[in-house]
């Protein structure tokens, strides 16, 4: 099995259930069996939506990729970093950390084209959406991404930030609100594309159609790492 490195603490709650969906996932039946971890959790790494959005001028790359450095030397073979705005830096981080980092986004937008969705909603932080993260890569794909309006964007904002960073388990019914508007804008699917909100279906069951981006990384961490548990094949909600 290849060791598996985590650059986490963006924000730490998901870096904890994207440990959990790890373990989940894997085909073993005792604990030698389980793929091996490891992990450096930074959550003082600078924000990355305010360093997108011109609001910073701390760049969040500089620690993640020392941090990608120090698990390689670790004997890390493999790197996940379980914050979806971050793979904005995904090429500078591979690059300069030399070691393969996983990519969430592209795994997605591979796992919908072979469920044969061609159009998506996306709800995630400004700094995602305005960067057109999924945008591009889905297009590659041959699928349309579907983003909200201005009002419910920042709603999505507010719950990520105001509600779930800040230690509130966050209201469903506020992302079912939104979902809604892109189901109506002809999105066959919703994806949870920051990892807070992945904390919203870990607390809360969501209505059909949705996909949590941290669960596609988890997948295929774990299948790179040669664990996984075939189980976990389909990850839309039903």
């Amino acid at each position: 099995m290849k060791k598996l490195g985590i650059i986490g603490g963006l924000g730490p709650m998901a870096t904890t259930y994207f440990l959990y969906l790890l373990t989940q996932m894997s085909r073993a039946e005792n604990d030698q069996e389980h793929m091996e971890i490891l992990m450096h959790s930074k959550p003082s790494i600078p924000d990355r939506t305010r360093y997108i959005l011109g609001l910073s001028t701390d760049n969040p790359a500089v620690e993640m990729t020392e941090i990608g450095r120090e698990l390689k030397g670790m004997g890390a073979e493999l790197l996940a970093v379980p914050c979806i705005t971050a793979h904005y830096f995904h090429e500078e981080l591979e690059r300069n950390i030399g070691l393969k980092v996983l990519h969430a986004i592209e795994e997605t937008a591979e796992y919908l084209k072979q469920a044969g969705v061609d159009k998506v909603g996306i709800l995630a932080t400004d700094g995602t959406v305005r960067s057109r993260l999924f945008e591009l890569t889905l297009h590659r794909y041959g699928i349309t991404a579907v983003n909200p309006g201005e009002e419910s964007q920042r709603l999505i904002m507010d719950l990520i930030y105001r509600r779930i960073k800040s230690g509130e388990k966050g209201n469903p019914d506020e992302l079912i609100q939104v979902g809604e508007e892109l189901f109506a804008a002809g999105a066959q699917v919703n994806l949870l594309g920051c990892t807070e909100l992945s904390l919203l279906k870990r607390d809360y069951v969501l209505p059909a159609d949705y996909l949590d981006v941290l669960d596609v990384l988890a997948k295929c961490a774990v299948q790179e790492c040669g664990r996984f548990d075939t189980r976990y094949q389909n990850l839309i909600t039903k």
